[in-house]
């Protein structure tokens, strides 16, 4: 960790219709967040473009890019010459027939400097993405670059205590989440409530588990569902609430839930170091008890 206070930027955004447009806007988010004087910024899950599995379809597999690739190409020239740490999210074809939700960072320069691939991939109704992705293979690794180690994980990740645990003790410097997540409009909205209460505690519990900063990029706005006999047309309802939360998850930033929003904080980077000498959850875990959690259940 080469520094103490790092100023970070999350762009919360809706899909603006097109690719080309998408990218358009995360420049422009790029660009504002550089002004500001950001250093990291998160964009959210699959930002080049709509939420496409709410369905399931082969033409759809269409959307999918190499990377590196012409994205990734434009996002790099972005974070070098902004010099910014740019933490992207977008749908890679790695072969033919074989496809992941990978994140990729740059980090201050055209060039990759790591990337993740989407370990825990749902089945749920209007998130299909078992049918689009293969579950990543390149393990829970935090990536370096100039501001720190980045533990960059993706969405349904973010309901999994190990996949945070994992990056932490690979000595994370901070907890990274691009995050397409939202509402069946049908819900009653004590429903709706509960369900966007239970996202931001779960991971507010990953900040004050392994005494790290977390930020997690939502998108936000309607996606309608596609006119198809294999959609139920609802659509989703992303709800926005982007945030930043420190080491004892206390709340250092947090986006509305039906805005484009920039949302820039300042995160103290030395007080997950404070925070771990007096709760020091690292020493004091039973190892040596802990076996079983590489079984599916314990009968």
């Amino acid at each position: 960790m080469s520094q103490k206070s790092l100023k970070v930027a999350l762009l919360q955004e809706t899909d603006r219709g097109s690719r080309d447009a998408n990218l358009d806007a995360i420049e422009a988010g790029l660009r504002e967040a550089a002004a500001a004087g950001a250093q990291l910024v998160l964009l959210q899950e699959l930002h080049n473009g709509p939420y496409f599995c709410q369905h399931e379809s082969v033409d759809e597999f269409d959307r999918a890019e190499a990377i590196p690739g012409p994205g990734t190409e434009r996002i790099g020239r972005l974070a070098e010459e902004l010099k910014l740490v740019v933490v992207a999210s977008l749908f890679e074809r790695r072969a033919a027939g074989l496809y992941h939700n990978t994140a990729v960072v740059f980090d201050r320069s055209a060039a990759i400097a790591g990337k993740y691939r989407k370990m825990h991939i749902p089945d749920d109704p209007a998130f299909y993405e078992k049918f689009y992705f293969t579950p990543g293979d390149l393990g829970f690794e935090p990536i370096r670059t100039s501001v720190g180690k980045l533990g960059v994980l993706v969405c349904w990740d973010q309901w999994y205590p190990e996949g945070a645990r994992l990056m932490a003790l690979a000595g994370a410097d901070l907890l990274l989440y691009p995050t397409a997540i939202g509402w069946d409009p049908a819900d009653e909205q004590a429903e709706k409530d509960r369900q966007r209460d239970a996202w931001v505690t779960v991971q507010r519990g990953h900040a004050v588990a392994n005494g790290l900063p977390v930020l997690a990029c939502n998108r936000t706005g309607f996606e309608a569902a596609p006119a198809n006999p294999a959609s139920d047309g609802r659509g989703i309802q992303f709800w926005g609430t982007s945030f930043v939360a420190g080491p004892q998850g206390e709340f250092l930033a947090q986006a509305s839930t039906d805005q484009r929003e920039l949302l820039v904080v300042d995160v103290d980077l030395a007080r997950s170091e404070n925070v771990r000498r007096i709760w020091p959850f690292l020493r004091d875990r039973r190892i040596d008890a802990y076996a079983d959690l590489t079984k599916r259940f314990r009968d």
